[in-house]
């Protein structure tokens, strides 16, 4: 009973330790940076979309584009600081689980390692931009994924290897489309703490941005399976390639320029998020 108790009492202060009102604030402050750099791809594609031009429409061109500011490299590494308190918080998921009664299930454990790896990553390149290292974060997501796809069909296997990888993204960004469509987002804010008219917009940006969203990344998990298919690593594209093909449907600009609100409306939920999250 002793051991028990004891077990118990350790659980419930790691839990509390990683529900703290530290890693709460670094959440948050993730949650802001992570909406400056969507609210940017989607102002660069929307550029893009009127005027053509070279911008990247990726995280290296929205890190490029705050580097030009005035105090830009403070603000560089504001935004990886951001981002490191991201990575913390989904750190702390997979270790104790998440806020709500199914936070310990170990599929959310296994997403939240996923997404503490992935800001990881972003925040170091952001950080390395910011420090000196030009090539870091700021290169081309084209160049990329085309470099990382040659090297995997050269693998044995490899056509089915980056096969897989691109199904892989197609289903990430129909389930992110999906569970924005079905608005399961709410359950995770204090929809309670807004007002209705707060609460209509919130749920707009959360429909609208996360479906945008979903679409950019099953489009790029198509291109993806295309190259597997073809064996041809200059299939795969990058997000700003992928935004770009938007732009030469019939539709024109004009579907480009609906993904491109729909991701500056992500970038302003994140920052919705930021306020109303459950942490």
């Amino acid at each position: 009973m002793a051991t028990g108790s004891a077990t118990a009492r350790g659980q419930g202060q790691a839990r509390r330790a990683a529900n703290s009102k530290t890693v709460a604030a670094a959440a948050r402050a993730g949650f802001v940076a992570r909406g400056v750099i969507y609210v940017l791809i989607g102002v660069l594609s929307l550029r893009i979309a009127f005027f053509g031009g070279g911008e990247q429409a990726d995280r290296g061109g929205a890190i490029a584009e705050i580097a030009q500011k005035p105090f830009g490299t403070v603000l560089l590494w504001l935004l990886g600081i951001a981002l490191a308190g991201m990575s913390l918080w989904r750190l702390s998921e997979a270790a104790f689980g998440q806020a709500g009664p199914d936070g310990d299930k170990p599929g959310k454990r296994a997403m939240a390692a996923g997404r503490f790896v992935f800001y990881g990553f972003v925040s170091y390149s952001v950080l390395s931009y910011a420090a000196g290292d030009k090539g870091s974060g700021s290169g081309s997501s084209d160049k990329n994924s085309q470099d990382v796809t040659a090297k995997a069909l050269d693998w044995p296997g490899g056509q089915w290897i980056v096969g897989i990888a691109g199904a892989a993204v197609t289903a990430a960004g129909l389930w992110i489309a999906v569970r924005a469509l079905l608005r399961k987002f709410e359950k995770h804010l204090k929809m309670a703490e807004m007002s209705p008219k707060t609460r209509q917009v919130v749920t707009f940006l959360g429909v609208f941005g996360g479906t945008a969203r979903g679409i950019v990344f099953a489009t790029a998990g198509g291109f993806a399976i295309s190259a597997a298919v073809q064996h041809e690593p200059g299939k795969a594209k990058g997000m700003d390639d992928t935004l770009r093909t938007f732009a030469d449907t019939p539709a024109g600009p004009w579907l480009l320029t609906a993904i491109a609100i729909g991701l500056i409306a992500f970038g302003v939920f994140s920052w919705a998020n930021a306020r109303w999250r459950k942490i």
